[in-house]
């Protein structure tokens, strides 16, 4: 079961291509992204400090994160994103669709 908000967070698409999906989300006070679940690994990067709230379908859990705090999640979990703050909160979500096909800088 999804948390009972009718409030959307709005996801904003910055690049969406054959390696990556880069998405910026802006949540409104009390907003959720609504009951999903990502096909590839992914990555979490908050923009502005604030409180998520997850429902994995069995529990809900509060995370207070920092702005410029990230984190990792695998593939093909369900769950549901709430913004447990009472300030707007907006992070960017980074879903890596090929891992191989990431160009990365050599050492200096």
């Amino acid at each position: 079961m999804a948390f009972t908000c009718t409030i959307p967070a709005v996801p904003t698409i910055q690049q969406d291509d054959a390696t990556v999906r880069i998405t910026r989300w802006d949540f409104p006070p009390g907003s959720v992204t609504g009951w999903h679940e990502h096909g590839w690994p992914y990555f979490v990067v908050m923009l502005v400090e604030g409180v998520l709230r997850v429902h994995d379908g069995a529990a809900v859990s509060e995370t207070l994160l920092a702005a410029g705090q990230s984190y990792m999640r695998p593939a093909g979990i369900r769950h549901d994103v709430m913004n447990g703050s009472e300030h707007p909160i907006a992070f960017i979500e980074i879903e890596v669709k090929r891992p191989d096909a990431l160009v990365t800088m050599p050492e200096a």
